[in-house]
């Protein structure tokens, strides 16, 4: 089982998703929920065997992504550790959040 790690990227999108649902729906209650399962699933990816989720060449070489409820968690793997580098709201423009100078 590979060690889960956010970036400060994908801390801060986590926390402006759930400034964004709290705002949209009215409830912190909702938010939290969310957000929770959304951190949920990137534990559950990282205990997984092996390399999950779908490489990403076009946005980086050592990018893959998983989709959950209309966002895209993008990852990567640095030894034994499941890295989280970004969280994004599915219908943005990826390629301006991540640079191409691997």
């Amino acid at each position: 089982m590979a060690r889960l790690r956010y970036t400060r990227d994908a801390q801060n999108d986590i926390l402006n998703i759930l400034t964004f649902i709290a705002h949209e729906s009215g409830s912190q209650k909702i938010a939290l929920k969310f957000t929770t399962a959304l951190r949920g699933k990137c534990s559950d990816l990282a205990s997984l065997p092996g390399h999950m989720g779908r490489p990403r060449p076009e946005l980086r070489h050592d990018i893959r992504s998983y989709a959950f409820r209309g966002y895209v968690i993008f990852f990567h793997y640095v030894g034994d550790v499941f890295e989280v580098l970004k969280v994004l709201e599915g219908h943005r423009d990826l390629d301006s959040h991540f640079h191409h100078d691997d």
